[in-house]
């Protein structure tokens, strides 16, 4: 399928707000619909900081997936702006996908997110993930839990898992009945509206966040200072390397002590990990080299949310 078939009557598309609390697995999900990696997953809540387009196309629709920062109190002017930039895309979209712990009976953060969306003009459709960790003798209950939280709507609710794919193919198939006529609006070989630059960010601040200790993954921005093709010096060689020099900034020199580690043993396999995510991302060689700067206070700083790309409203 290509752009030509704009004029096929019955197809189908448009965009679709993943909603949810930090770390309920939206990422995880965008992943698993698309069947690649575009989206960076971690324990650490908070990890989504951009509104990433995801795009799955079918043989008769076409879903742009929005992933959107956890919504949750902010402490600083960066979470301020995440939470802006999660309730914006419910005004830009034409269903939102809303996302609890299933492994969790509904609390007060899940109340919220109920009364943001409750009135809502567009569909909504409700997917209790992490269903694989609800012990088989809490399944009556828990699904009942949830369907009395969502009393007054009448919203499908399925039960899944974006980690095993239980219940995604379900999921899909209603998103898609959601859907408005319209044409196909991404090649059909594009699955994400982000430069490579950025995933390849992305893929950095990811190995940050699962390898660093508490204090450092929240302060954390890295910015691409430089690309480049490195010819190959033997003959042997036919493919050249890509070289990329990174920079994550941290907000204090202990922080940046954390992220290099004993002997630069912590920057190393930081770096290592990047790597091969960055080689399968371009499918070539990879030559990463990553420097550590102390930027004090970055989140609270409007200037500098704007350079690392985190522009208000």
């Amino acid at each position: 399928m290509s752009l030509g078939d704009l004029n096929q009557e019955d197809f189908k598309s448009g965009f679709i707000a993943l909603i949810g609390r930090p770390n309920v697995g939206k990422s995880t999900f965008i992943n698993k619909f698309i069947g690649e990696k575009i989206s960076i997953t971690s324990p650490i809540a908070q990890t989504t900081r951009n509104r990433l387009k995801a795009i799955l196309t079918k043989k008769k629709s076409q879903i742009i997936f929005v992933d959107t920062p956890g919504i949750h109190k902010p402490h600083h002017l960066l979470g301020e702006r995440l939470v802006q930039s999660a309730q914006r895309s419910i005004g830009e979209v034409d269903a939102v996908l809303v996302i609890f712990e299933a492994n969790h009976s509904p609390g007060r953060g899940d109340a919220f997110i109920l009364n943001l969306i409750r009135n809502l003009e567009i569909p909504v459709i409700v997917a209790l993930n992490k269903w694989d960790l609800v012990q088989l003798t809490q399944f009556t209950q828990r699904k009942k839990e949830y369907l009395d939280f969502f009393e007054g709507t009448n919203w499908p609710v399925f039960c899944c898992s974006a980690l095993t794919g239980k219940g995604c193919n379900e999921l899909i198939s209603q998103i898609e009945e959601k859907l408005p006529l319209g044409p196909q609006l991404y090649p059909s070989d594009m699955t994400c509206d982000h430069p490579e630059k950025f995933l390849m960010a992305e893929f950095i601040r990811e190995q940050v966040l699962k390898n660093t200790r508490e204090e450092v993954p929240h302060s954390v921005a890295v910015c691409i200072d430089k690309i480049e093709d490195i010819p190959s010096k033997k003959k042997s060689e036919q493919k050249s390397r890509i070289g990329i020099l990174a920079t994550i900034c941290v907000e204090k020199k202990s922080q940046k002590g954390i992220l290099i580690g004993k002997g630069g043993s912590m920057l190393k396999k930081i770096g290592q990990e990047s790597r091969m995510q960055i080689q399968t991302l371009i499918n070539g060689n990879v030559y990463l080299e990553l420097f550590v700067k102390v930027v004090p206070d970055w989140r609270s700083k409007s200037s500098r949310l704007n350079e690392f790309g985190y522009e208000g409203s």
